[in-house]
């Protein structure tokens, strides 16, 4: 169950009557004056007594609603015995107020008190954690909601809050010394020889040994969707596991808008309500054209927001499966207390292919050659060039990744399809939301050209787990140098088998489409493996800025960037 603001669980019997604002499981702050106290206060998700930073008292912290035009104020306190942060994200604010140590500010010392003060520029759907040692993590998160200054034109009932994120018993530095020594530490998917001979009869023995052969080649598992699942961590909906069952009211007929924030660690959850259509409204807190969908998969760090009109009077459960299908996180909407809908199965677990790799195709076309093998052990070498293989244009690789033992392999022909739901999505009989479904409700904010491409790759090696962008890690990178002012364009490529979710604070991420036209607004995008995802950047915020994957142990690990606006 979840912790309140005292620090008690709440039962299912304390849950709002249908008249009332809802079930009170995270406590709300409104207003411009907020004092928030960070501390260490215990919980017990899983039976076992653990301890977790909060923010007065609460898994997840309070619900902050501020109103766009305000200036609102915080006095962030340090009841801690180490450093502390809080960061907006997603948030349009002076650098110095971002809250990254080592960058806008020191961090907040053991006994002191920071005041954050910053006037709000945006309205929609947000979230704050802690920027500092992985008290992510430890439950330092919480769900923004900012209120438009003019009448919200999205029209709903009710409106719901659902912060989706992962618990796990062990320090978040444990799991890394785990993945350390075996970065397949949690990957219990391994195949077997029951899974060979299966795939033999259906693709014959030649095709088979082929594919086995390219997997062992980059030393890499094609059932690793997940550095870390379900055999640590338990899947929390507003701070309440599965069996606590959080449950959101409503009455036949109402709009209700479903608030979703992936404020998890290290999980990507895929979310549909059985029963119910969900109309989107807005991504990462800015409108877009509705699209309606069955389900939808959404990265650490993302928002969505979507409407639902129940007709019936019964329970819907609200089902957020980890890609990798290791656990869930769940909920129930309900006409009143205490009901619930059946929870249904998770699905089967999908295979990544070479296709999914960037490796032009099926099987193990495009590793002819041994292209994509551990490029630190006498592999590819680093320069490909932009010629074609099997028809697909090949790109370009920056020479740091040459003989890298940080980088073990490099995509060859990635695809840049935004209509792709993903693996473990594909052709599952429910209409998917994808990148390619998301157009923002308003024109290209800034319609300059940009004036010159920044090319990045996102890079790592799962044996020695590290990571990187174009495979140096943060602490040997030089800043990402941006003039005020200028309009550039940013182009991710994913040169590993891990879907990264890359975040760049400050400023918008303008996506584009894959002809290069603008499409949805975004502060999180999401790079699937063997992809290339390109935005616009308008450089409109003097300072220096971090940009870095948000999968938490990656971010540590490496994958981190300064981006540093001058005039």
């Amino acid at each position: 169950m979840g912790v309140s603001a005292a620090g008690l669980c709440l039962p299912a019997s304390a849950l709002a009557a249908p008249d009332a604002a809802g079930p009170v499981s995270v406590p709300e702050l409104r207003g411009t004056e907020f004092d928030l106290a960070i501390s260490a206060t215990p919980v017990d998700f899983t039976g076992r007594a653990r301890s977790a930073v909060t923010v007065n008292g609460s898994l997840p912290a309070p619900l902050l609603r501020w109103r766009e035009g305000d200036t609102v104020t915080l006095r962030v306190a340090n009841r801690l015995g180490v450093d502390t942060s809080l960061h907006w994200h997603g948030i349009l604010l002076p650098a110095d107020m971002d809250g990254v140590p080592g960058f806008s500010f020191h961090g907040i010392r053991p006994g002191e008190t920071f005041t954050y003060r910053f006037p709000l520029r945006q309205s929609g759907t947000y979230w704050y954690h802690a920027h500092s040692s992985m008290q992510e993590a430890l439950g330092l998160y919480g769900a923004i909601v900012i209120e438009p200054r003019q009448p919200d034109p999205i029209a709903a009932d009710r409106d719901y809050v659902v912060l989706l994120s992962d618990w796990s018993d062990k320090d978040p530095h444990a799991l890394v010394r785990e993945l350390k020594i075996d970065a397949h530490y949690y990957n219990r998917y391994q195949q077997t020889a029951g899974d060979l001979l299966r795939d033999a009869r259906r693709d014959g023995w030649l095709a088979t040994l082929r594919d086995r052969a390219a997997w062992g080649l980059m030393r890499m598992s094609p059932t690793d969707l997940a550095d870390v699942n379900g055999l640590t961590y338990t899947f929390l909906m507003n701070g309440i596991t599965p069996d606590g069952n959080w449950t959101g009211l409503f009455r036949k007929g109402e709009r209700v808008r479903l608030r979703f924030v992936n404020g998890a660690a290290m999980t990507f959850f895929d979310v549909r309500i059985p029963g119910l259509k969900m109309t989107v409204v807005a991504a990462d807190g800015q409108p877009v054209h509705p699209v309606s969908v069955d389900e939808f998969r959404i990265a650490v760090a993302e928002t969505l927001d979507v409407i639902v009109a129940p007709t019936e009077d019964q329970p819907y459960t609200v089902f957020a499966q980890a890609m990798d299908r290791s656990g869930y996180a769940r909920g129930t909407l309900s006409p009143r207390p205490g009901l619930q809908a059946p929870v249904p199965p998770l699905d089967p677990r999908a295979l990544l292919t070479m296709e999914d790799m960037g490796h032009g195709g099926h099987g193990t076309k495009g590793m002819e050659g041994g292209c994509g093998a551990t490029m630190g052990e006498g592999g590819c070498g680093a320069h490909m060039g932009h010629g074609t293989h099997g028809g697909a244009a090949m790109i370009a690789h920056p020479a740091s990744e040459a003989g890298n033992p940080a980088v073990d392999m490099q995509t060859m022909t990635p695809t840049r399809r935004l209509d792709d739901p993903g693996i473990g999505l594909r052709g599952n009989g429910r209409r998917v939301l994808t990148y390619a479904d998301l157009h923002s409700a308003f024109d290209d904010p800034d319609p300059r050209e940009p004036g010159r491409d920044i090319e990045l790759h996102l890079t790592g090696n799962m044996e020695r787990y590290v990571w990187g962008f174009d495979g140096i890690p943060f602490s040997r990178a030089q800043p990402v140098r941006l003039r005020y002012g200028e309009r550039v364009r940013m182009r991710l490529v994913n040169d590993t088998m891990m879907e990264h979710p890359i975040h760049l604070h400050g400023m918008w991420s303008d996506l584009e489409s894959a002809d290069g036209r603008f499409q949805v607004r975004k502060h999180t995008v999401s790079v699937p493996p063997g992809s290339i995802r390109s935005f616009r950047v308008s450089a409109d915020a003097l300072g220096r800025w971090a940009f870095h994957c948000h999968m938490l142990l990656h971010m540590e690990l490496g994958m981190f960037r300064e981006v540093r606006v001058e005039a």
